[in-house]
């Protein structure tokens, strides 16, 4: 049986996931600890509950969803691992972060890409593959079915939906995305996103306004 717990960063408020499993296996979902403190509750909790990271996975590589990548290498041997169509996004993390005045990290390249369409899986756990790009070129979602719980990074949002305005985004894109491969999913599906909230399949297919 699977098992999501939500951290949410310091900066710009993006939520980082660990889901795990009985087995103790757990995979990593957009690493955006920046601080100490938000690298320390990760490290706690996984210390607390015995868990082996097995995986690290990226939605897609806006900076905000990579400051931990080399944090999560350095300390567990993970590489990251997403959909080709994000690593020119990756490597320009450096030149954004840079002009914002932060601190980065490099991240790792990954030793394996992402499918647009199948399965990860660690432990007793799988989670299928959703291509959703708009907000970003090569977005993938995570679904667990068992649990029926989607980690959404930044596709859909609680009554949002994610920017468009970057470099690779495309408003109908993303739209469609939602509308066709989201939305197919179950009413009562769990949407963790990027930032924000929780939410459910059905909630945004009635009250989303932009999807409404």
């Amino acid at each position: 049986m699977a098992f999501i717990k939500t951290f949410t960063n310091s900066l710009i408020g993006e939520n980082t996931y660990i889901v795990y499993d009985n087995s103790g296996e757990c995979a990593i979902i957009d690493p955006g600890m920046y601080t100490a403190f938000d690298q320390n509750a990760i490290v706690s909790f996984i210390n607390n509950n015995d868990l082996k990271p097995t995986l690290l996975l990226n939605t897609h590589c806006h900076y905000d969803h990579v400051f931990g990548n080399k944090f999560i290498f350095d300390n567990y041997g993970l590489k990251p691992q997403f959909h080709k169509g994000e690593l020119e996004v990756l490597l320009e993390a450096p030149a954004w972060t840079a002009e914002m005045g932060l601190h980065y990290e490099v991240s790792p390249l990954p030793d394996v890409f992402l499918p647009e369409t199948g399965t990860v899986t660690f432990g007793q756990t799988t989670l299928e593959l959703i291509f959703a790009p708009g907000h970003s070129p090569a977005h993938l979602c995570f679904y667990e079915r068992k649990k029926n719980f989607l980690v959404g990074g930044d596709v859909l949002f609680r009554l949002s939906i994610g920017r468009t305005d970057l470099p690779g985004g495309d408003h109908y894109t993303l739209l469609r995305n939602i509308r066709e491969k989201l939305f197919t999913l179950p009413e009562d599906c769990t949407v963790w996103p990027g930032h924000g909230p929780q939410t459910t399949i059905g909630y945004e297919k009635r009250n989303n306004p932009f999807l409404t």
